[in-house]
């Protein structure tokens, strides 16, 4: 059986709203002078990362998924593709104003397997940063006229962010990342996003990119609805545990590690995001240094681990 940490190699994403924080940041080894994400975690077909380590090097995420079922628990559950995505988003310029559809959506419309239900932990945040999180229309007639009009100002809801806050983005919602964010996002696997507003950018060849107006109106909840989950906290040995969300399709939760601490295995597997400190991960009688800047998975086959250090995770799994 497998008995070590899957360590994953990210895949770069250029934006017209990228910069070189990756690299300053976490130390990527980013390829565009305007990266805006690092896919840490995906198994989307030609966006699938690359094992680092072990027997399995040089095998895709989605590989492992389609052909190692043992590693996730899969059995006989109906999971034909990889259930989630996380990426490191650098937003050093407005992202567009979006919205996303639902399961239901996605399934019938784009013949997709998901839609696109998110979350965001925010890495770092400019003292003036923030979010647009949701809107002000009561009901679709308002909507299509504000958004007619050009109301944008009227129309979005901010939220001012800092470092650590943590924000729940169903389907639905019309959302940003504003400039000088950098937050780490897990959503379902899908890459389905409807453009609301772009503020009028316009590309390298100066054309402006492409709005899903009708799409996004047909998808967006009406009234918005807000979503906020209590913090949940547990302290066990050297670890802190913060559970941020427990929803349908995630589970995520906050670990800072202080010490040592040996944590069982109950979810199918782990994901693991680094997001501050050094520190080591000890299975059976093997140990790998990690680092902030590392992702991995904990296989089902791996019943516990040891951690010891001073760090800082992201972990996430799906919702059983």
């Amino acid at each position: 059986m497998y008995k070590e940490p899957i360590f994953l190699s990210p895949v770069y994403q250029k934006r017209i709203w990228g910069g070189q924080n990756l690299k300053k940041e976490f130390g990527y080894d980013i390829p565009f002078e305007q990266t805006g994400e690092a896919w840490v975690m995906s198994a989307l077909e030609n966006e699938s990362n690359i094992v680092k380590n072990g027997p399995l090097a040089n095998k895709t995420l989605l590989d492992l998924w389609e052909n190692h079922s043992e590693l996730f628990n899969k059995n006989n559950k109906n999971d034909s593709v990889y259930p989630l995505l996380v990426k490191i988003l650098d937003a050093n310029a407005n992202l567009s104003v979006q919205v996303h559809p639902d399961d239901t959506y996605a399934r019938e419309i784009e013949k997709v397997p998901y839609g696109k239900t998110e979350c965001w932990y925010v890495l770092n945040a400019r003292e003036d940063a923030s979010i647009i999180l949701g809107h002000h229309a009561q009901n679709r007639e308002e909507l299509d006229r504000m958004t007619k009009d050009g109301e944008w100002d009227k129309l979005l809801q901010t939220k001012k962010v800092n470092p650590g806050d943590f924000f729940y983005v169903p389907s639905g919602t019309i959302h940003a990342i504003g400039e000088g964010i950098m937050i780490l996002e897990i959503q379902q696997s899908s890459d389905i996003t409807y453009r609301v507003y772009d503020y009028d950018r316009t590309d390298d060849n100066g054309a402006k990119r492409e709005l899903h107006l009708e799409k996004a109106k047909e998808v967006t909840t009406i009234p918005h609805k807000s979503s906020e989950f209590p913090r949940i906290r547990e302290c066990v040995e050297g670890l802190t545990s913060d559970t941020l969300i427990k929803e349908k399709y995630f589970t995520v939760y906050h670990w800072i590690l202080d010490g040592t601490v040996t944590h069982k295995l109950s979810a199918d597997f782990l994901q693991v995001n680094v997001i501050k400190g050094e520190a080591s991960i000890k299975v059976e009688d093997q140990s790998f240094a990690i680092q902030k800047g590392d992702n991995f998975i904990i296989p089902h086959s791996v019943q516990s681990f040891q951690l010891v250090g001073n760090a800082e995770f992201v972990v996430s799994h799906i919702t059983e």
